[in-house]
């Protein structure tokens, strides 16, 4: 067994004075090199089972850094880990030496060629960002073919570097294919354009890198002529063959092709620049058909038979996925699926939706024939999907995968490791089959998942990594692995590359002379071993460097429950604060720049530390009790480290391990500031309903002195940015009056003991919009419900935000002792987050109260009220605006579902909605806080701004939450944000003017 590399390694083996050198030097070219304690801790993992921590991290933002980064490593001997996305599966983008992020600055695309059919993008560039731009540039008429699930988030140079594939690779190949040429570094600062038939300097005045163009060009050609049987028999035997360096390519046949050889070598002997790839012609139509089976291997046997209909993908998952999609985001979040433990999706392109549909019906057709010997079909159901809606629904659902398939429900969570394997298509059945039974010897379960037209599985099983025992488990199940896939003609890597996870495994599938090969391939890009060291040849042991190793048994005492409720998630014995820390497994889907709310701090400073997974990577740290992090509680690290989180809460639900942030710097903010001074927003903002009541009373003066100079004294003394205009207080007679006028029965009455709900109104409602209590009284009605009205209490959102857990607790306790009323009433809450605050929080805050939890379900957020009412056959009388711009609430997006004020207007007949795609930037206390407001208006710029940009300006535009009308009205101070039940408000405008710029019709 290998011994773990600890924090320090890399710093012991690296000279104090090299490391300052190669400091100083960067600098003179105008880099940093940044190596503080948090800044290492965000580096030292990726998305594998892996910690490294290196000695610092670099931000190249052209390929004149990326030449001066190589040199002055090579000169000082510094190693350096290549890193886009820092999504690898296998440990590939971790490093004891320099990390080289290209994706924060590198992400320049060029037009595309239409007539050649190719595309110049910078190793930065994300894959999703690629296609759209290339689809947008061309009408639709081409598009960027290859597809991996992390598409979202995943580079360029880092799916080049670990030869993705994606789920149409049955149709497209893998990464290598689409290669037309490559622009790298090397090791030693050469600056080369590699292609088929030739490596030459991109700048031919370059000494260097023209002599050593010439002197790998010469060595390639001569491992090519040493080794052109061996390569020939050995290596691209199957589809999905990955692991190992593609010598294959270099072959005469295959046209010498430098770029392609390149590709799956993980970052171990050039540093990517951009590539020039080929586009393809994009489908006009797809079809896609779901098809259900009793378990894994008897799906992959009918494998074979589809491929022989032509189809461009055939993509698995199992149900365990399904449900841990289901309990993260809800049923709505999965679309109705055929009967079945295990489902392919089956994918073709064609003409049009009659011929998908047609092809779909003869596909389940072909597949329910009975067999051989009249023996029954394998297929339980078919369904042919033909809703675009839900065709995107269930590929979320495949794309998730690695992280549901981390934390499926009510199973131990599983991980990456044996996740990779491929075998020929022909063979998937007989290896599964076999490969499920030596998991169960070894006593593992799994999750599967993966590219089954392509014989590539993707599977995530429970290891215990966390003690010596279960490391040595691991170590032998993997050794028995590799053997099988082995025996079945297969790889140990389909798709992810060998990295630290397979690599010292490389000796069971290769004979020496291929591995010698493999060495000498790395020797001549790289002679001094410093790019990527112990990726690719000379392996650390599989069982070295684990993150969930060394870290100390010890209790983190917590006020809020953090458990991930709904299974029991929590191995026992571990402390629930570790587990949910590491809940993260570094995916990256809070690196998105569209397609989920999260993490809006990251789009508005392409940061890792503002990502959610660089906030947890740096709490695991904590946890480790690391040098790289090291006060616990008290650490500075962690504190900047969240600093710039909203508690938008998106992470809750899109992130697919179910990461909970806000949470957990609410927990953290507790401890930290536990015996010392706090920000005095904590204690104005966080404070602010204590306050609200004496500001009602003093209405007419609170609201000049916040508009005369008066304000900036007092918003300087209360830590409150004076570039926001603040809000105005209504007077405490304008909520009772409102309250009065809506004949509310008092909650807790007799009288309102029959009644159909419960309303409580939050106090951000009574203080700032008590209009909406007289619009909730009509459209209730309108609804045919009759409600009781709660209004004294407080849930203590404010100081759940900031980390007031003590004060929090007692209110939400005398709130839930109030609503406890023995009755299953609907609570109906105006404020989305206060809603969110009583359904998710209540029973976190008080996990000794079954109070709690009764109440819990109880609540609804407006918008989650009337889609229930709406599915019950409720049609609103108000006119539906004709267009609408939307601005959901995160917090009501991540407690009551990601659609759910969008269902509502659909039902209710809006024909045209543009949203916004992430937290309006305000998010609570977060943008009134002075020194946070220029990341609100970034963040703003990016989801609310660009949703006005987007939308008509005759569109209403709905703003639920406060934060959200509050933002708007600084955005856009002449266009008024409504509350839904103002658009539903029978008695209220019903022409959508109330959205509209100025207040009126446009």
């Amino acid at each position: 067994m290998g011994a773990t590399i600890t924090e320090d390694r890399a710093v012991r083996e690296i000279d104090a004075a090299a490391l300052e050198a190669l400091r100083e030097e960067l600098a003179s070219h105008g880099l940093r090199l940044e190596s503080d304690a948090r800044r290492r801790a965000e580096y030292a993992y990726d998305a594998s089972i892996y910690r490294v921590p290196p000695v610092g991290v670099v931000f190249p933002k052209t390929a004149a850094d990326l030449v001066v980064i190589a040199r002055a490593c090579s000169a000082h001997g510094v190693p350096m880990a290549p890193r886009g996305g820092g999504t690898s599966l296998a440990g590939n983008s971790i490093g004891p030496g320099l990390v080289v992020d290209v994706s924060r600055y590198m992400r320049g695309i060029a037009e595309p060629d239409i007539e050649a059919r190719t595309i110049r993008a910078e190793g930065g560039v994300i894959l999703s960002v690629l296609r759209n731009n290339v689809e947008t540039a061309t009408d639709g008429a081409l598009t960027f073919a290859p597809d991996p699930s992390s598409h979202t988030r995943v580079c360029v140079a880092g799916a080049i570097g670990n030869d993705a594939c994606g789920n149409h690779s049955v149709k497209y190949g893998r990464m290598s294919d689409s290669i037309v040429s490559l622009e790298v570094v090397t090791a030693d600062g050469a600056h080369l354009l590699a292609s088929e038939g030739s490596i030459r300097a991109v700048d031919g005045a370059d000494s260097h890198s023209v002599a050593r163009a010439v002197e790998i060009e010469r060595e390639l050609r001569a491992l090519v002529d040493e080794n052109m049987a061996r390569f020939r028999t050995g290596l691209e035997t199957m589809p999905r063959q990955v692991s190992g360096y593609h010598l294959a390519k270099l072959l005469p046949e295959r046209g010498f092709h430098v770029a392609r050889a390149l590709a799956g070598s993980e970052g171990s002997c050039a540093i990517i620049v951009a590539a020039t790839m080929q586009l393809v012609p994009k489908a006009s139509v797809r079809s896609l058909a779901v098809l259900g089976y009793p378990d894994p291997v008897t799906m992959a046997r009918d494998v074979p038979t589809i491929l022989r209909l032509n189809p461009s993908a055939i993509e698995g998952i199992d149900l365990s996925i399904v449900n841990a999609m289901k309990s993260r985001r809800g049923e709505a979040s999965v679309s109705e699926l055929p009967a079945g433990d295990a489902f392919l999706f089956v994918e073709f392109e064609v003409d049009d939706e009659v011929a998908a549909a047609a092809r779909s019906r003869e596909l389940i057709e072909v597949l329910s024939q009975p067999g051989e010997g009249g023996a029954p079909a394998r297929l339980l159901e078919g369904r042919a999907v033909t809703d675009a809606k839900d065709k995107q629904i269930l590929w979320r659902i495949r794309e998730d995968g690695a992280g549901l398939a981390s934390r499926p429900l009510g199973e131990p969570a599983g991980f990456a490791g044996w996740e990779d394997s491929a075998v020929h298509p022909d063979r998937l059945a007989d290896y599964l089959h076999e490969l499920r039974e030596l998991m169960a010897s070894h006593g593992y379960r799994g999750s599967m998942y993966g590219h089954f037209g392509a014989g590539c599985m993707h599977i995530r099983i429970d290891f215990d990594l966390r003690t010596e025992a279960g490391r040595a488990r691991f170590r032998a199940f993997m050794e028995d692995a590799a053997r099988l896939v082995v025996k079945h003609g297969g790889s140990l890597s389909g798709e992810h590359g060998d990295g630290r996870a397979r690599g010292e495994l490389l000796p069971i599938m290769y004979d020496e002379g291929m591995l010698a090969a493999f060495r000498r391939f790395k020797e001549i890009w790289d002679p001094k071993g410093i790019l990527n060291p112990n990726i690719g040849v000379d392996w650390d042991p599989i069982d070295a460097n684990l993150a969930l190793a060394g870290v100390p048994d010890r209790e983190w005492r917590t006020t809020l429950d953090i458990r991930q409720h709904g299974g029991s998630l929590k191995p026992d014995g571990l402390d629930d604060f570790v587990h949910t820390a590491q809940a993260c497994v570094g995916v990256g889907r809070c690196r998105t720049v569209t397609g989920t709310f999260m993490c809006p701090s990251y789009r508005a400073t392409h940061d890792e530390k503002d990502s959610t997974r660089g906030r947890s990577r740096v709490l695991q740290d904590m946890l480790r009790g690391a040098r790289t992090v090291k006060e616990g509680w008290k650490s500075k690290d962690v504190r900047e480290a969240l600093d710039l989180c909203l508690s938008c809460k998106a992470c809750a639900s899109d992130c697919p391990t179910g990461v909970d942030m806000a949470s957990m710097k609410s927990i953290f903010y507790n401890e930290y500031y536990r015996g010392r001074l706090r920000p005095r927003s904590h204690y104005t903002v966080g404070k602010l309903p204590m306050f609200l009541p004496l500001a009602q009373a003093l209405a007419p003066i609170a609201n000049l002195a916040m508009k005369s100079p008066l304000k900036y004294l007092v918003f300087a003394m209360s830590g409150v940015t004076s570039k926001r205009p603040f809000p105005v207080f209504a007077r405490r007679s304008q909520t009772r009056a409102a309250i009065r006028a809506a004949r509310f029965t008092k909650h807790g009455t007799a009288a309102g003991a029959s009644r159909d709900a419960v309303l409580f109104l939050d106090s951000f409602t009574k203080a700032f919009r008590p209009e909406l209590i007289e619009s909730t009284s009509r459209v209730l009605s309108d609804a045919g419900v009759t409600a009781s009205c709660s209004a004294d209490e407080c849930c203590g959102l404010t100081w759940i935000s900031t980390g007031q857990l003590d004060g929090a607790k007692r209110r939400m306790r005398s709130l839930v002792d109030k609503l406890d009323d023995g009755t299953d009433r609907p609570i109906v809450v105006l404020e989305p987050s206060c809603a969110s605050a009583i359904k998710h929080d209540a029973p976190k805050l008080l996990v000794d109260d079954p109070a709690a939890s009764r109440v819990s379900v109880r609540v609804r957020s407006f918008a989650d009220f009337a889609r229930e009412r709406m599915r019950a056959g409720w049609k609103p009388s108000a006119t539906p605006p004709e267009e609408l711009a939307l601005q959901p609430h995160c917090h009501e997006y991540s407690a009551f579902g990601h659609a759910v004020q969008k269902q509502v207007f659909e039902q209710w007949g809006v024909s045209k909605i543009t949203q916004s795609t992430s937290c309006c930037g305000l998010a609570g206390n977060f943008g009134i806080e002075a020194e946070h407001y220029e990341t609100s208006m970034k963040v703003a710029e990016h989801s609310m701004g660009k949703m006005l940009h987007d939308a008509s300006p005759c569109a209403s535009v709905a703003t639920d939450g406060f934060s959200c009308v509050t933002q708007l009205a600084h955005l856009e101070p002449g266009r008024k944000g409504s509350h839904l039940v103002e658009l539903l408000d029978p008695a209220g405008d019903k022409n959508g003017a109330r959205g509209s710029r100025d207040g009126k019709d446009a």
